[in-house]
């Protein structure tokens, strides 16, 4: 192992110019994916109604056929990041979940939605894990919260085109045509990263570094020793659980409880996404340049608090059966599910050495996505098929099963205290300093 004297800074590797457009395109790239994600809980009401499925059935097109193929390949994929050309492998997987987004457009049965949903799972397994890697070798440690909160800009982008956007043009041109739409840019996308971005020296703004690769073992040896890891990863996880589980039935609650048709909840969700989870990414990111959050224990005490405080309105969002009420605390409520993603990505990049990077933030999505995509989705769509009553699942049966849902915050909040606790001396060992 070297130990350096002194953090690298950034400018003794790259310009300015050259940092913030990598940024630029990794937030993108995430944009894309968020979009290709979860356009298809905007539109699931009508995908269910065509092809004749129960919340249960749609729970396990939508989320548990993407999650499941996500999260297997995630593992494999990781290594692949951590050891070979990050650039090349991130153009091969928007390109393959990019396919298979404008292929779920063109599905007539169950069965062809159902592969090409796997396509997208496979090809985002391979997408932001090489993007966090990449970003931290352009940002050293102290700055990757700002940077990571600004990557993260691509979830409410995204979510407001998989929302507004995709609710209007199925609305007025049908489902099939929300996911062609949004799938053809991934491609041109891909093709920009390899003719722009040069793929990084790893771990060259690290005080810490070595030449050899670690096994998967080593990883996950090292990372039992990271206990700030380890709850920042359950925190991580579990406000995906919470506040993107309510987020992936929130167009169907509206549409059902409200009487809105998809474009109309889209128009309620998606300004919400774009500009409260902007102003959220943005602020935080604000908050994270300001010394007294210089303190990696600092990040994860707001974490906590502002997590714990989301939680309330979270859970009156979905009891109350008046909309403007609803539609408030949503304005309240959905920019916490943006405020925690950067630092939460930060926080594992710092505690991982950089050759362990891209493997670590695949273990965090893993359990993360585990759990809002192959967890949620079905489990959720099954608790309100068994609330309903004959005539099958409503607002009302789905209201309950939400009501179940929206308390976890509580959790997610109590692992992100907790990882304070050790972080500054987990991350010490690291990459060399706090």
């Amino acid at each position: 192992m070297m130990q350096a004297e002194r953090p690298i800074t950034a400018d003794d590797k790259s310009t300015v110019y050259e940092r913030w457009y990598v940024l630029f395109i990794m937030m993108l790239v995430y944009t894309i994916s968020i979009a290709d994600r979860y356009v298809f809980s905007q539109v699931q009401d009508q995908i269910k109604a065509e092809l004749q499925l129960t919340d249960f059935g749609i729970g396990l097109v939508g989320g548990v056929s993407l999650g499941l193929f996500y999260v297997t390949m995630g593992i494999p994929l990781s290594w692949l990041a951590d050891r070979k050309n990050r650039r090349n492998l991130l153009a091969f997987s928007i390109t393959v979940w990019s396919v298979a987004t404008a292929l779920c457009g063109l599905s007539k049965t169950f069965w062809q939605l159902l592969l090409a949903r796997i396509g997208v799972g496979i090809g985002e397994a391979g997408g932001t894990p090489p993007c966090n890697s990449i970003v931290a070798d352009y940002f050293p440690a102290a700055r990757r919260p700002m940077a990571m909160t600004l990557f993260a800009l691509g979830a409410p982008i995204g979510a407001w085109l998989g929302a507004d956007m995709a609710g209007a043009i199925s609305h007025a041109y049908g489902w099939h045509m929300a996911f062609l739409v949004l799938g053809v840019p991934g491609v041109l996308l891909a093709v920009i990263i390899m003719l722009t971005i040069k793929e990084p020296e790893r771990g060259r703004l690290d005080a810490v570094s070595s030449e050899e690769t670690p096994t998967l073992k080593e990883t996950l040896r090292f990372l039992r020793t990271q206990k700030a890891a380890l709850h920042g990863m359950m925190g991580g996880g579990l406000s995906a659980f919470w506040g993107w589980g309510l987020m992936w039935f929130t167009s169907p609650f509206l549409q059902r409880n409200f009487q809105l048709n998809e474009a109309e909840a889209g128009a309620i969700t998606g300004p919400i996404h774009l500009w409260m989870g902007i102003g959220a990414s943005l602020l935080t990111a604000w908050i994270l340049t300001k010394p007294s959050f210089a303190s990696p224990k600092q990040v994860t005490r707001l974490l906590s608090v502002v997590t714990a405080l989301a939680t309330v309105p979270s859970i009156i969002a979905y009891y109350t059966h008046s909309l403007p009420l609803a539609t408030l605390m949503l304005w309240i409520f959905i920019p916490a599910i943006y405020f925690y993603i950067g630092p939460a990505f930060a926080l594992v990049q710092n505690l991982a050495p950089s050759k362990m990077r891209a493997m670590f933030v695949a273990i965090s999505l893993l359990f993360a996505n585990i759990l809002n995509l192959v967890v949620i989705p079905p489990l959720i769509g099954f608790l309100s098929d068994t609330f309903a009553g004959p005539g099958g699942a409503d607002g009302a049966s789905l209201r309950t099963a939400l009501l179940i849902l929206a308390p976890t915050g509580f959790w997610a909040a109590y692992h992100y205290w907790a990882a304070g606790k050790t972080i500054e001396a987990d991350q010490k060992r690291a990459v060399g300093y706090v």
